[in-house]
């Protein structure tokens, strides 16, 4: 398995990543699967990546509609496909789809199965253990949030857009001193390539946890990894 954690992605600060992930997606060719995290009528966030990919010779040429899913043929192309892009958007909402469709499990056996899955902002947030996180997008609180659990791809939750708002960090590092599972969180530009013996950090994302906050640590993220 090998997991592409993005804050955001169409912009420059992140070429030294997508450069990364097309080269480990080109070893095994070159299309991607696209999942949307909701309606998308008029494919404006997939035309947007679709563009995005193909500056680096992959094609993304799937549009998979949770809420529409034609059957096991539409779910065997998805599952063809070298590498599969989650969306950003509401994660809530995204995660509700997947439970829905019947997908959350199909997703985790496939990535388990030596797949590369890419994800942006929420989709990012949904390879980990619980959504909690994602919470503070909307001023609540991780603590309360019930119904969290997710694809548990990898030992860490995740945050993305930390640079955001100032209060995100404090707000962090409260949250990291009631739940033993370490968060890291980026900053737009920044991001993680995991997997396969990869621990491939861009930028600088924090990794929080016991109410602490540290530059992430390579050896301590492979160290997790190892141990999950």
């Amino acid at each position: 398995m090998i997991t592409a954690l993005y804050s955001d992605q169409v912009i420059a600060e992140n070429a030294p990543m997508d450069r990364r992930l097309a080269a480990l997606v080109l070893s095994r060719g070159n299309r991607i699967g696209y999942i949307a995290s909701g309606p998308d009528t008029q494919r404006g966030f997939f035309d947007e990546k679709q563009r995005y990919y193909a500056k680096y010779g992959l094609v993304l040429d799937l549009f998979v509609d949770l809420d529409a899913l034609s059957g096991d043929e539409e779910i065997n192309r998805l599952f063809s496909c070298d590498a599969i892009h989650l969306s950003g958007g509401h994660t809530g909402d995204f995660l509700r789809r997947l439970r829905q469709s019947g997908m959350l499990d199909k997703l985790r056996s496939w990535a388990l199965d030596d797949g590369i899955l890419v994800g942006t902002s929420a989709g990012a947030i949904l390879m980990t253990p619980t959504i909690a996180v994602d919470a503070l997008f909307s001023g609540g609180s991780p603590d309360a949030v019930q119904d969290g659990a997710a694809l548990d791809l990898l030992p860490f939750e995740f945050f993305p857009h930390l640079n955001d708002d100032p209060g995100y960090l404090s707000a962090l590092l409260r949250y990291s001193e009631t739940t033993a599972t370490p968060i890291l969180a980026c900053r737009d530009g920044e991001g993680l390539i995991l997997g396969n013996g990869l621990v491939e950090i861009f930028g600088a994302p924090l990794t929080i946890s016991d109410g602490f906050a540290e530059a992430s640590d390579g050896g301590r993220i492979a160290d997790l990894l190892s141990r999950a």
